[in-house]
């Protein structure tokens, strides 16, 4: 409730890599994983009551839900709800409300990982050093580099590959959580801006954004990269000339981050 997650000043020693501040937070994982065993079993309780076995039955019900008139003010009371808590069917008879009726089209085919994975087959297999390619990139490029860095954790685990192997040059702009869980080995130059998420559990693998030489604003106070920037990040490197918005870097564990256009102290 604070709302300080983007300042690294977290009071309970979450959002922040500030020592003393971690220090506050007694917390362990179990805890979290106590939480959400109990969590579900309450939820499974409810559920039995309400004659419910799996949340694919409970889609669409809205004749379980009812207006809890306990401890209302007058204001509250002359509410009407009856829009609210109606079927979606009676209001459209064709609409679907069941739960995964329309299978979903991922396409990972066509995903501009698929060509990198193609190109960088050689290198992949251990037949050869290196290799370098172009593409251009749009936002509806999401997570690119976390499919190629698959890869090559199947067959390298998190050792990866030597430095440079895959170098991956890059024109456009980069749809969200891009270099996502990237792999030590593979290096993305993004000649353009990226959304946010960059870099998202960056695993070893090495970042460069900046912006084309052509552009007529300065570069450093300008924003080029989006919010929670290296979530997640164990190690690697991100290197962006420009801005980042907020959340930069607010979790990362070990990546080492250099951002041109910021002007603050990370601890």
């Amino acid at each position: 409730m604070m709302r300080k997650c983007h300042l690294n000043t977290c009071p309970v020693g979450i959002a922040t890599q500030d020592p003393e501040l971690r220090a506050k937070f007694l917390g362990k994982p179990e805890h979290v994983i106590n939480y959400f065993f109990l969590l579900a079993e309450e939820v499974r309780e409810i559920m039995a009551k309400l004659g419910l076995r799996n949340f694919k039955e409970l889609i669409g019900r809205s004749d379980k839900l009812r207006v809890n008139k306990e401890n209302m003010n007058f204001k509250e009371e002359s509410l009407n709800f009856d829009s609210v808590l109606l079927n979606a069917k009676s209001l459209r008879p064709d609409a679907s409300i069941d739960g995964g009726s329309v299978k979903q089209e991922f396409n990972i085919e066509k995903r501009l990982d698929q060509k990198v994975i193609e190109l960088a087959k050689d290198v992949l297999e251990g037949t050869q050093k290196k290799v370098k390619m172009e593409f251009k990139i749009t936002n509806e490029d999401r997570t690119f580099g976390a499919t190629l860095s698959n890869r090559i954790s199947l067959r390298y685990k998190d050792v990866g590959l030597k430095e440079d192997s895959i170098h991956i040059k890059l024109k456009g702009h980069a749809g969200q959580s891009f270099g996502a869980f990237l792999a030590p080995g593979v290096t993305l130059e993004l000649i353009g801006d990226a959304n946010d998420y960059v870099g998202k559990g960056l695993s070893g693998g090495k970042i460069i954004i900046y912006p084309p030489e052509d552009v007529s604003f300065k570069t450093v106070d300008a924003i080029i990269v989006g919010n929670v920037v290296l979530y997640g990040a164990i190690t690697g490197q991100l290197y962006i000339r420009g801005q980042a918005a907020e959340r930069f870097c607010v979790r990362n564990s070990g990546a080492t981050a250099v951002s041109e256009g910021n002007r603050f102290k990370l601890i």
